[in-house]
């Protein structure tokens, strides 16, 4: 893996009921949290309905800007989840059943005693000449095709589709994270989180305030992918902060 260049993802959610507010998406969390395992940054995020003028708008544009994409939703069994048709159309390929696809969900329901509806049969149709994730709980896979990934809209689903993605692309150094806290109002330490970034270069510092039991303090997120500059960082700051009089929490408050 290369600790020189920055790999970068966006995610594009797809579906109405996110839109609506009735499905809290929890999917980007974790997508987030293991693209940075991978050394691969997530950059972007949109949220589009089921229509598929503007799921292929907002493919191609991701694309063009994007190491990896990652979708999630629309892939199910039903009329209106059409992620696989707007995948295709965005890459000018035709849809096709794939067979491997068609032969897991085959023994999936055969197993249960079910048989491969047509409906079901929608969850192996895929872009022609995508790959298979595969999917451990419900049979039917993801899909990959080059840097784009297709994954279900179900959070445990995807969850497993990541573990199987998991060593599989080309990233980077993974990201190191430390959290320190402090019951320090943000508008008086601003100046000294800015320092510690000036003098530690590499090191992003996140400050994420709170009000809490009638009190504002805030926690600090320092990022890199040197843990050495990290762990020097955190120090400075601490340091500092404790000179201005504010007790310091490890791990945050």
């Amino acid at each position: 893996m290369s600790d020189e260049r920055i790999w970068t993802a966006a995610v594009l959610v797809i579906g109405d009921e996110i839109l609506s507010g009735r499905t809290q998406d929890k999917n980007v969390a974790q997508i987030a949290t293991w693209l940075d395992v991978q050394g691969i940054r997530l950059r972007e995020v949109r949220i589009v309905p089921d229509v598929e003028d503007e799921i292929v708008d907002a493919l191609n544009a991701l694309r063009a800007r994007y190491d990896y994409v990652f979708t999630t939703g629309g892939i199910g069994p039903t009329h209106d989840d059409i992620t696989v048709d707007a995948v295709a159309r965005a890459l000018g390929v035709g849809v096709i059943v794939h067979p491997d696809a068609r032969a897991i969900l085959e023994r999936y329901y055969a197993a249960r005693g079910g048989e491969l509806t047509e409906a079901r049969l929608r969850m192996a149709r895929t872009p022609e000449g995508a790959e298979l994730i595969p999917n451990r709980m419900s049979g039917a896979p993801g899909i990959r095709i080059g840097n784009l990934f297709v994954m279900a809209g179900v959070p445990h689903i995807t969850a497993g589709m990541l573990d199987a993605l998991t060593g599989a692309l080309e990233g980077g150094a993974p990201l190191v994270a430390h959290t320190i806290g402090a019951w320090a109002p943000e508008s008086e330490v601003a100046d000294l989180l800015r320092a510690g970034e000036k003098d530690h270069p590499g090191v992003a510092i996140g400050s994420y305030p709170f009000f809490r039991d009638g009190r504002v303090g805030a926690n600090f997120v320092f990022r890199s992918t040197d843990a050495e500059r990290v762990a020097a960082c955190v120090a400075a700051v601490r340091t500092a902060l404790e000179a201005a009089g504010y007790a310091v929490t490890d791990g945050g408050i």
